[in-house]
């Protein structure tokens, strides 16, 4: 047996051995220590036995670990449900259900210096349309069809729980850069034609997946999410509930919405608590859709008819904006906005004879208010005029169409003027209840040539197929009832929708119906993560 105090020096360095596993977790490799010096006769069990008793009892409790000297630290993930009433309609993000400043969800936890908090919804969805438009929980607007047609004469009944919503939040500030990455998925993807025989296996799709980057008053964002033209609820914020897109839970929204969620880069700069302006660089898209008729020799892979993923796109999208928002009137919130859009088109027409290059600017402007008259009562308005947006209004209809060919043979772009308005009142009746109201109207003009043959190419000239909308209307009244909502276990609601829509084509040939009209309704159920 060696001397005591040989003893008590290689005790303690066993122990620091001990204390140093117990901070990497290698308890095993410890032991095995340990074990090694008992059969060597170092140590006796005795000393093992009460080197561990000490060792437990100096313990700190545990705790996170302390940053690094010098290492920014991260700030918890505040998550403030905003943007009109929470979890709300088709387009909540599924925030996850906090109170009061600084609350974070039960679900997040923390990696280095950020902050996770995972967030989203499970949703039961159920639908009827007295007529059948083929289209699955999402409508859409402008192929409404006519009564002149089985489809016409059919109605249709869909359960889905594509709508269900994954997501993820990432918050962390570096020096004086309060950082963001946002994450949000759905079921609604691309879906095989078999897909409602057996497994009903609904594809994830990438909703918005964005990093965005704030310092001082500067803010920048880059990555896919909601376009700088999607009115806003509050400022100029990228978040999901900041923005207006209704409280109905129609997945495609209502009629006349200005929208996109596409790649893009945007810069906001916030003058004061105020006054905010952001300009932003989208992905562009040649739309034309299926409506048009293009001329017979132009290549037609040189725009987007609905059939493409890809198109020779001369330039981004450039959309500006400016909001203003003040509890000036009863110190309630007041916003206001103001938005703009250009659009670059290009077409070539090329053959032995002719090699020449087409171009066209798109312009759109676009106003919208989000106003509490009273507390909990709510007016939202919107109004769009463009000649070249159509696309941004759900495609509803073209930006463009493709001239004749001209004297020497070269095509020409002649913009389709599109304009859009939605008028909504929205009421938390109580804190668990809240209706909404809306009325939307798109509408979009005449643009074609006469060829020698007689007929025609373009949109909405005489004898053009009823697919040709001049307007669409829609009036849609929503419920969201909250039966409870906990930051420890969620909230669950039922959502309910009552829409009626009518389109009006510009051509009727004679003894057919001047319009498409359809009643629908929604009930969803859903379960919101804590």
């Amino acid at each position: 047996m060696l001397p005591k105090k040989t003893r008590i020096c290689l005790a303690l360095l066993a122990g620091a051995f001990l204390t140093a596993g117990a901070a990497f977790a290698q308890q095993d490799s410890n032991k095995a220590l340990l074990d090694l010096l008992v059969k060597k006769g170092v140590l006796t069990t005795d000393d093992v036995a009460s080197l561990q008793k000490e060792l437990a009892a100096q313990q700190p409790p545990a705790t996170q670990a302390a940053p690094a000297p010098g290492a920014p630290e991260a700030q918890p993930a505040v998550i403030a449900p905003g943007g009109g009433p929470a979890y709300s309609g088709a387009a909540s993000g599924g925030v996850p259900v906090v109170t009061g400043p600084g609350s974070t969800s039960p679900l997040s936890f923390r990696i280095g210096i950020a902050n996770f908090t995972p967030f989203g919804f499970i949703d039961f969805t159920g639908v009827y349309r007295n007529e059948a438009t083929g289209s699955a929980i999402g409508t859409t607007f402008n192929a409404i069809p006519y009564a002149n047609g089985s489809t016409g004469q059919l109605s249709e009944t869909k359960f889905s729980a594509q709508n269900s919503r994954v997501g993820l939040r990432v918050d962390s500030t570096v020096n004086d850069t309060k950082v963001l990455g946002y994450l949000e998925t759905d079921f609604l993807g691309n879906a095989p034609t078999n897909l409602g025989v057996t497994s009903n296996s609904d594809t994830l799709r990438m909703r918005v997946y964005f990093a965005d980057l704030k310092h001082g008053p500067w803010e920048f964002l880059a990555g896919q999410d909601w376009s700088l033209l999607t009115p806003n609820r509050r400022g100029i914020s990228p978040m999901p509930p900041d923005i207006f897109y209704s409280n109905d839970m129609d997945t495609n929204y209502q009629l006349g919405l200005t929208w996109a969620r596409q790649p893009q880069v945007r810069v906001t700069f916030h003058a004061t608590d105020e006054f905010t302006m952001a300009l932003s660089l989208e992905n562009p898209d040649q739309y034309v859709g299926t409506a048009v008729v293009l001329p017979a020799a132009f290549t037609a892979t040189e725009v987007d008819t609905g059939a493409a993923t890809s198109q020779p796109n001369i330039f981004p999208d450039v959309i500006g904006k400016m909001a203003f928002d003040t509890k000036a009137v009863n110190d309630l919130p007041w916003h206001f906005e103001l938005s703009g859009l250009v659009s670059s088109y290009k077409i070539n027409t090329y053959s032995a004879a002719i090699n020449t290059d087409a171009t066209a600017e798109g312009t759109g402007v676009q106003g919208a208010v989000d106003l509490e008259l009273v507390k909990g009562l709510s007016f939202v308005g919107t109004g769009f005029y463009s000649y070249g947006g159509g696309r941004y209004l759900f495609g509803s209809g073209p930006d463009f169409i493709v001239k004749a060919p001209d004297s020497t043979g070269a095509y020409g772009i002649g913009l389709v003027k599109a304009t859009s308005a939605i008028l909504g009142l929205e009421y938390v009746a109580v804190p668990q209840d809240t209706v909404s109201a809306y009325w939307s109207t798109a509408n979009f003009g005449q643009r074609y040539n006469k060829l020698a043959t007689g007929t025609y190419v373009g949109y909405g000239y005489p004898g053009s197929a009823n697919s040709n909308n001049k307007s669409i209307e829609e009036f849609s009244l929503a419920n969201t009832y909250t039966f409870w909502k906990n930051p420890s276990y969620g909230a669950l609601q039922l959502i309910a929708q009552v829409s009626h829509i009518e389109r009006t084509p510009w051509f009727v040939a004679a003894g057919q119906p001047g319009n498409a009209n359809a009643n629908m309704v929604w009930l969803d159920l859903r379960y919101v993560l804590p």
